[in-house]
Formats: structure tokens, sequence, C-alpha cells
């Protein structure tokens, strides 16, 4: 079973986001909430954590896992960000947006995408994200958490907070319950790999990217 610990959404008790970034640091892997939908996580840099979240989504090591960053100065360490790109990034974060971006050396390869090194990054409007990144001083992988099916597959994302705590209760080794209802909408996804950035998914806030995406053209 998995050790439920209870953090305000607003202010995170200090003490206790220290506990969970330590267990991260050990090869935890945690059910946690985010500006969107529950996502599970870990520790970028720990293989065996990371691993761990592939087994959890049934994902294979081509495909590639999306990361938290505590800010835009914080993405240029783990991609390489052109003109245009900062220049409509830097209105779009911290909030509901990932952006995908070729990858500098220091991702780890079981993250990547192994064909196109591209990688997947959001910086979160979300205090507890915040303040866990913060601690950990590491980037934090985020799947959206979703509830298995009959057949095993994971094709609900933002179900009910206490079915997905109970579905997920056995797999992950940390929840973090801050008592607001999960989000049921997913990031917006931007992809900056190709010549002309292209809005690929539309969730949160979408028409706010698209906006902007069209005045930075």
């Amino acid at each position: 079973m998995a050790k439920i610990y209870q953090l305000h959404p607003q202010n995170p008790q200090q003490r206790t986001v220290e506990q969970i970034t330590q267990e991260l640091r050990q090869g935890s892997v945690m059910l946690y909430p985010t500006d969107t939908v529950y996502a599970i996580g870990c520790d970028l840099t720990s293989k065996s954590a990371v691993q761990k979240v592939r087994q959890i989504k049934q994902l294979s090591n081509d495909k590639p896992l999306t990361f938290l960053c505590s800010s835009l100065s914080n993405i240029a360490s783990y991609a390489q960000v052109q003109d245009r790109a900062y220049r409509l990034m830097k209105h779009l974060v911290p909030g509901s947006y990932t952006f995908l971006l070729p990858a500098t050396k220091s991702v780890p390869k079981l993250v990547l995408s192994p064909k196109r090194k591209t990688t997947g990054i959001r910086v979160p409007d979300h205090p507890i994200c915040q303040e866990l990144l913060r601690s950990l001083s590491n980037p934090i992988i985020s799947t959206s958490a979703h509830l298995p099916d009959k057949e095993g597959e994971f094709p609900t994302v933002g179900a009910d907070k206490a079915l997905l705590f109970d579905s997920l209760d056995n797999l992950v080794d940390i929840i973090i319950d801050d008592d607001v209802e999960s989000g049921f909408e997913v990031s917006t996804i931007i992809d900056f790999t190709t010549e002309n950035p292209e809005l690929v998914r539309q969730g949160l806030g979408w028409q706010a990217a698209q906006e902007w995406l069209d005045f930075v053209a």
C-alpha cells in the first residue's frame, strides 16, 4: 500500500514536502496533483523509478515521458529553446502547457523519444508541484494518471479521485492528497521540434496558446 501524504493545496507544509522528496531521491514513485489532472511521477534522475512509471502506465521504452521543470530558465538545461519558442513560452509559463522540444544531453535516454531525441516539458502553475521541484532540485516525471479498465488498459483521464487512489494504491509508493477535486482536462501540447510550431493537442488553455502561436508566427 502507498503512503498517503496530506498537503495544503496553496501552502504545502515544508516538512512534509521534504519527507516526500527524500523518498523520491530513494526511487519512490508518486501519484500527485498538478494544474491539469493527477499525475504519476518520480525523480527524473532515478532510472529504477522511471522504469517503474513505465511499467505502471504500460509504456514501452520508445514512448517519451513528459517531465516538469520549475521555470523557463530551468527548461534551457534540458532542451534547446530557439528564439521563436522562447517568445511564445514566456507568455504561457507557468501553466497547463506541454512543450515538445529537442532534448539536451541532460535528459536521460529512458525518458526520450529515441528516434527523434525530443522531450516534453511542462512548467506547472501549481503550488505543490513547484514546492516539490524546489525541494528535490531535479525535474519530476509527469504522466497523467489513468484508471485501468477491465482489460488492464488505461483509457480514463481525470477519473474520480477516490477511485484513482484505490486503483493505484498498490502500484505507487506515495499518494499526495490536496483535498481538492481532481482535474479532468489534460495539458495542451505545442510542438517546437519542427520549423513551424504547431498545437498538436487541445487541452486546458488551448485557445490562449493558439492566439499566441498566431501572434508570434
